[in-house]
């Protein structure tokens, strides 16, 4: 089987820019068939969620309407980084605005590309432990979050049951149990 060969690019133009993401059509041709074809590209920065665990356990999560589904989902906490952070100071920042709740410290648990055949920005995945409530959430005028917090196992149970179905949240709960696989420490493994 022959090695397959990246597509060349040969031109890229914005088409339309959203405020939060710039949609670019790409031109691209096959290095096998030598055709170029357009090809549409979310150019998105690169966003950040946080698995928020409280001193007795409990995940904290954000509760909200997402525009897309027009329906309610749970969430970890989270948002795109701005250019002046790193991402784990985007994750604690986030974490503080959008539920009030705050952390000292932030572990990257890993990353991933949201949806590699139209974006090419990473989703990073934090954990904080022993987070305490802070303040007020820190709103800004377009958002409208409920703070939840649950025991690890219920979250887990919900992701069973089908009512928590955002993949970015589900991913980034697949890094922690890998993590807590990866290095067991005495009282800080999940509950099945």
């Amino acid at each position: 089987m022959p090695e397959l060969e990246p597509f060349i690019t040969l031109e890229r133009e914005d088409v339309l820019d959203c405020r939060v993401f710039r949609v670019e059509r790409v031109r691209r041709k096959s290095q096998r068939t030598g055709l170029a074809h357009d090809y549409f590209h979310i150019a998105a920065s690169d966003w950040v969620h946080i698995i928020a665990l409280t001193k007795e356990g409990e995940v904290v999560l954000v509760r909200q309407e997402r525009h897309g589904t027009e329906a309610f989902s749970l969430e970890l906490p989270g948002g795109i980084i701005e250019p002046s952070e790193s991402p784990a100071d985007a994750a604690l920042r986030e974490l503080r605005e959008e539920t009030g709740f705050s952390g000292a410290t932030a572990e990257q648990l890993g990353w991933v590309h949201p949806n590699p055949a139209l974006q090419s920005n990473r989703c990073y995945t934090f954990l904080a432990r022993d987070v305490e409530l802070a303040g007020a959430q820190r709103l800004d005028p377009r958002e409208e979050i409920d703070v939840v917090l649950m025991p690890y196992r219920e979250l887990k149970e919900r992701v069973r049951r089908r009512e928590v179905t955002h993949s970015l949240v589900i991913s980034g709960l697949y890094f922690y149990e890998l993590a807590q696989d990866a290095s067991p420490r005495p009282g800080s493994r999940p509950p099945a």
